[in-house]
């Protein structure tokens, strides 16, 4: 049954927006009007979310964000756990959603439901707004039967990674920053300032020092060349990202970046925390074991990484224990190892991988932290640094006039 935005007129001529579902456009004119609501506008919203959010898929295209995925989970956890049926937690949720998308997103996903399709098929149709684990997820909870348990569990994994993404964002937005006004005040200062000062001696015959001459050439390159280094700078970094699409350059890139110097233990953690706490969801949830090496794979952005659990994939699919697959690479650390070997031993492999993840993700928030620690003490000495010497240049020749005066 589709669903219906409109706008009405009620008895007292205040205006009035919501979603009504019904048969046709006309059947929901008869539905609003035996409300005593005459309608203005009736458009169809129906699988709008879906298939118009693909065709435009753009950057700037309306999509559920993180933060509201999560609580959108976290609700339809709660009102499923609470033993509302399907189509009246959505029509709760529909009531309560105050964004427009959103609303029109769950009317659409609930009309699915009331013409006889799964959950999961439903939220399928919207692509840009439920990954395919998430689809994955739901279809393990509708099998076995343990749809509200399995939507907790999604949102607590949802919530946990929103708040490790915003710890990471957090730890590294003030050297952005430092970097940004950095680069901001020498930029001035070599286009404004020196040659405004170092231009009063231009008259003189007074030899400049060689730390001002280089400044003045400096500055005089950056005012008429510097769109040239921005342009070089610019190609330069579309040619990387060009390179990065080959298959070959791309995964010895990331293989490098999972041995490089004091970003590479942040690159293997980053991975690894996100390949243990979905593997530990999908196979909590009941997913088959190859289906969930397969859907945490996904998440994985080295790969290198990703390589790698897709051999390890194909030994498990041969009867090695999966243990013993991921110990076959270097880039998996020994503690995810160990953890889940224990629990194929015990027989509570998810468990075991949740605490995994855990212990990852503290540790990829600690590394986090102490490169942000590094970068800040590092980015404000080299920008002392270019400062002294740009004010050295300019102070030099007034120092040598004053010996002089003397």
């Amino acid at each position: 049954m589709p669903a219906f935005r409109y706008e009405a007129i009620d008895a007292q001529g205040a205006s009035k927006k919501g979603v009504v579902t019904a048969d046709s456009a006309r059947a929901a004119r008869s539905d609003l009007r035996s409300q005593n609501l005459a309608p203005v506008t009736v458009e169809q919203i129906a699988n709008q979310t879906g298939a118009a959010a693909r065709k435009s898929g753009g950057f700037f295209s309306e999509h559920l964000t993180n933060v509201e995925l999560a609580l959108f989970t976290r609700q339809l956890s709660s009102l499923l756990e609470a033993g509302l049926p399907l189509e009246q937690a959505f029509s709760a949720l529909l009531e309560q959603s105050e964004r427009v998308y959103i609303r029109d997103l769950i009317a659409s996903i609930r009309s699915e439901i009331l013409a006889g399709a799964a959950l999961s098929d439903a939220l399928k149709q919207h692509p840009t707004d439920f990954a395919d684990i998430y689809c994955a997820l739901v279809a393990s909870g509708e099998q076995i039967g343990q749809l509200s348990r399995v939507l907790s569990r999604l949102a607590d994994y949802i919530e946990r990674r929103n708040a490790l993404v915003q710890k990471v964002k957090l730890a590294f937005t003030y050297p952005a920053i430092v970097t940004v006004v950095a680069f901001a005040i020498v930029i001035f200062l070599l286009t404004y300032v020196v040659p405004q000062i170092v231009s009063v001696f231009a008259n003189t015959k007074q030899k400049l020092p060689v730390l001002t001459l280089m400044m003045l050439a400096l500055s005089e390159f950056v005012r008429s060349s510097g769109w040239i280094v921005a342009v070089v700078v610019g190609f330069l970094i579309a040619a990387a990202r060009k390179a990065l699409k080959e298959p070959n350059i791309k995964m010895r890139w990331h293989t490098w970046l999972l041995s490089a110097p004091l970003y590479g233990k942040f690159e293997r953690s980053l991975n690894t925390a996100r390949f243990s706490s979905t593997l530990s969801i999908t196979t909590g949830s009941g997913v088959p074991i190859l289906k969930a090496l397969q859907t945490s794979r996904e998440t994985l952005s080295n790969v290198a990484m990703r390589a790698q659990v897709e051999e390890a994939a194909n030994s498990v699919r041969e009867g090695v224990g999966l243990a013993r697959a991921l110990s076959a690479h270097k880039h998996f650390p020994p503690m995810l190892i160990h953890m889940i070997r224990a629990g194929e031993v015990t027989g509570e492999l998810p468990a075991m991988l949740e605490r995994a993840s855990a212990a990852q993700e503290q540790d990829l928030e600690r590394r986090a932290l102490t490169m942000a620690g590094l970068l800040e003490p590092v980015l404000i000495l080299a920008m002392g640094v270019v400062v002294l010497l740009i004010v050295l240049a300019v102070l030099m020749p007034i120092i040598e006039i004053n010996q002089l005066v003397r």
